[in-house]
């Protein structure tokens, strides 16, 4: 059997989620003969949880789950689960086991020996017992003497997970699962792994490019740059609160605008944007907020609000007016529109189609607005266009 296929079926014997266990990296580090993958990553992930390594191509999600399951060796640092150091162990010996993009299904078993595999190597009692129970969280009863190749992609997946989790890892490590599924697939397939994880209890470690099913899927998300995590949280922290560009452009679409910061208003920050005075709250403001510091004004395209040019918004934020349209795209749920601002920049503005508000055209004059608390101030020495156009894996 070859070390990807071995590495998918651990013995997993010391049992999932026990007290005080957790994986722990420190320090972990991988350099390759040109470049350094994973800079000194210092990461915990809770037992139980589902948590997801977000990035772009060569970040080093990819390196550090290869490092985890024994596929990769680090350069320096050390991975436990609880205290279990399991830095240089084998990957089979690890209690870890290992979805992978291609499955890595035996294509000459049918479905049922391939989830009962693990067990029968390790002359488990209950085989059948077990399998069944596993198919039926699956939902592949009805499947379970055909081969893999007369399955769905989806169908496919499913068995990939039955056959990992049966031998009860304390982590399962899922490398871009989804990926060969086409777009409606692997939506239901969100879904469907994490009511799976949430059932079984185990902790899920899934690494991905997608923003979406991170977001989706996960407990926690980690947002990888160049080997290093820019930022870690709930989706919805992340999402809303950006603490760098990087992070602001990868997660969604974010309108940044050059402004400059007045100063403190209590717990508030005052930014002069480009000769509009705006409010940023504190918890909001990742820089040191001092009077002529420069800094970016974050806001989402679904937070900004348009209006025919001179209409009252309805926003306690300040009107931002001599907005000319430049670009319409109607996309079913929301129409985007592209707004060119006086000072030159397109901002991005997407409105939810209701029905109760017309759609404006090309060439018209409007103008913006948004509420406060939705706006966040970043660092202006970070790259505006940090993460913005990032190839998928």
């Amino acid at each position: 059997m070859s070390q990807v296929a071995e590495s998918a079926e651990t013995d997993g014997s010391t049992g999932a989620g026990s007290a005080g266990s957790g994986l722990h990296l420190r320090n972990l580090r991988k350099e390759f003969a040109a470049f350094t993958a994973v800079h000194d990553l210092d990461l915990d992930v809770p037992s139980g949880s589902f948590f997801a390594l977000l990035g772009p191509s060569g970040c080093g999600k990819t390196t550090t789950l290869r490092m985890v399951a024994g596929l990769e060796t680090p350069t320096s640092g050390s991975i436990a689960l609880g205290e279990r150091d399991i830095t240089w162990e084998k990957p089979y010996r690890r209690p870890v086991n290992t979805v992978f993009q291609n499955y890595a299904l035996f294509p000459h078993l049918d479905i049922y020996e391939n989830v009962a595999f693990g067990l029968r190597r390790r002359k488990r009692k209950d085989v059948e017992r077990e399998v069944d129970a596993m198919l039926e969280l699956v939902e592949l009863t009805s499947q379970a003497r055909k081969k893999p190749a007369q399955l769905s992609g989806g169908q496919q997946q499913r068995v990939a997970l039955a056959r990992a989790i049966i031998n009860r890892p304390e982590v399962l490590l899922l490398d871009e699962p989804l990926g060969a599924l086409d777009l409606k697939l692997r939506r239901s397939m969100q879904i469907e792994i994490k009511r799976i994880q949430t059932e079984v209890g185990l902790t899920f470690v899934h690494v991905t490019h997608d923003q979406e099913e991170a977001m989706t899927m996960a407990d926690t998300v980690a947002v990888m740059n160049a080997g290093h995590i820019e930022q870690m949280g709930a989706p919805a922290e992340l999402y809303e609160n950006p603490q760098t560009t990087f992070v602001a452009n990868f997660l969604g679409q974010s309108n940044l605008i050059e402004g400059t910061v007045r100063g403190r208003d209590g717990e508030d920050v005052k930014v002069d944007m480009q000769g509009t005075v705006v409010t940023i709250p504190g918890q909001r403001a990742h820089v040191a907020g001092n009077a002529g510091d420069l800094g970016w004004v974050g806001i989402r395209p679904e937070k900004v609000l348009i209006a025919e040019e001179g209409q009252v918004i309805d926003a306690p934020g300040n009107s931002i007016p001599g907005g000319v349209v430049t670009d319409v795209s109607f996309v079913g749920v929301s129409t985007q529109y592209l707004v060119r601002m006086p000072w030159g920049q397109e901002l991005t503005v997407f409105e939810q189609n209701t029905g109760r508000r017309r759609l404006f055209a090309k060439g018209e004059r409007v103008d913006v607005s948004w509420r406060p608390e939705y706006a966040f101030l970043l660092d202006h020495t970070q790259d505006r266009a940090a993460g913005r156009d990032e190839d998928a894996d």
